[in-house]
Formats: structure tokens, C-alpha cells, sequence
């Protein structure tokens, strides 16, 4: 059983930035990691993923404000967050399971998900 633990939510102004940490129990490098967010009221969408090979990718919602990364030392897997939204609140969550490229955005992808942190953005 592989256990997901995400850290470094907060509440912050529009603008500013935020890192959240993924810490996976099992080894990290047999599992496609992912982002997901969640809003009240709203489905969980898919944020951004790192693969086991290396290759990354990202919601476009995400991209070219936050930044995906591993540390296979550390066994994380971190999202850097920068320029944050208000529309960016929500319950972040991770999520470790095996992906293809056209699947990466589906719940049903991933077998094993953390208990998320909150972040939310302040206009």
C-alpha cells in the first residue's frame, strides 16, 4: 500500500505563491505522480503530473504559473505555485498510479490519492 501525504497549503492574496510537497511512502520512481484540485461545489480537475520517465505535464490552466518536480531523495513530488488566482482555491490532492499520455486527467488512473491540503487565494 502506497500512502500520499501533501503539505503546504495556506491562504494567501491573490498574486503571491505557494509549494506544496507530496510525500509517497513507496518507492517514487514506479509511479506516475499527480496533482489534482478540487473547488466546493465544483468536480476534481487535473492540475499537473511527473512521470516515471522524467516528462512532465500540466493543465492549461497550469501552465506557465506552476512548476511540477521530484525529488527521488526525498520522495516528493512538488508543485511550485506562482501567481496564484482566485479561482485557483480548493483542495489540493495527489495521486500516485500508472498513465498514459491520454489518461493522464483521469481519476480512475490513479490508485492510491492523499487527504489533500487547502489552499485559497484571496482577491
Amino acid at each position: 500500500q502506497v500512502q500520499l501525504v501533501e503539505s503546504g497549503g495556506g491562504l494567501v492574496q491573490d498574486g503571491a505563491s505557494l509549494r506544496l510537497s507530496c510525500t509517497v511512502s513507496g518507492p517514487i520512481s514506479n509511479y506516475d505522480i499527480g496533482w489534482f484540485r478540487q473547488a466546493p461545489g465544483k468536480e476534481r480537475e487535473f492540475v499537473a503530473v511527473f512521470r516515471r520517465n522524467g516528462a512532465k505535464y500540466y493543465a492549461d490552466s497550469s501552465k506557465g504559473r506552476f512548476t511540477i518536480s521530484r525529488d527521488r531523495a526525498k520522495n516528493t513530488v512538488d508543485l511550485q505555485m506562482n501567481s496564484l488566482k482566485f479561482e485557483d482555491t480548493g483542495l489540493y490532492m495527489c495521486a500516485a498510479g500508472s498513465i498514459i499520455f491520454s489518461t493522464m486527467a483521469r481519476l480512475d488512473s490513479y490508485y492510491y490519492w492523499g487527504q489533500g491540503t487547502q489552499v485559497t487565494v484571496s482577491s
